[in-house]
């Protein structure tokens, strides 16, 4: 996770966030924004969460696929992992070295893979 800080960074100064807590104003989250440089290097930054979910988000073990699934509900439910608000045998340890604006990018990057 830590050494992907440096990438991310990157990533986060071509992200546009939403201020606020999700449904604040009864909106979900804006969707973040990112630059073509950034949204070029979203698959490295991701790359921790290929070696269980797969490059494409697509699993066939007891791993739950996050292709395709709502950004909202990937984001939401890792942020609740960091919180520890879920229960998880890795994801809650996992989620913690991370900031909720890289957490939704990686939701973002999931809900778009098919």
């Amino acid at each position: 996770m830590k050494q992907v800080l440096p990438l991310l960074a990157l990533l986060a100064a071509g992200t546009a966030v939403a201020a606020g807590p999700a449904g604040s104003d009864g909106k979900a989250p804006a969707k973040p924004a990112l630059s073509a440089a950034s949204a070029a290097a979203v698959p490295y930054a991701v790359a921790n969460c290929f070696n269980c979910h797969g490059t494409d988000g697509k699993t066939s073990a007891a791993i739950p696929p996050l292709a395709g699934r709502d950004r909202v509900y990937i984001e939401e439910t890792l942020k609740a992992y960091k919180s520890g608000a879920k229960p998880a045998t890795i994801m809650h340890q996992l989620a913690k070295g991370y900031t909720d604006e890289e957490l939704a990018v990686f939701a973002d990057y999931f809900s778009q893979q098919k």
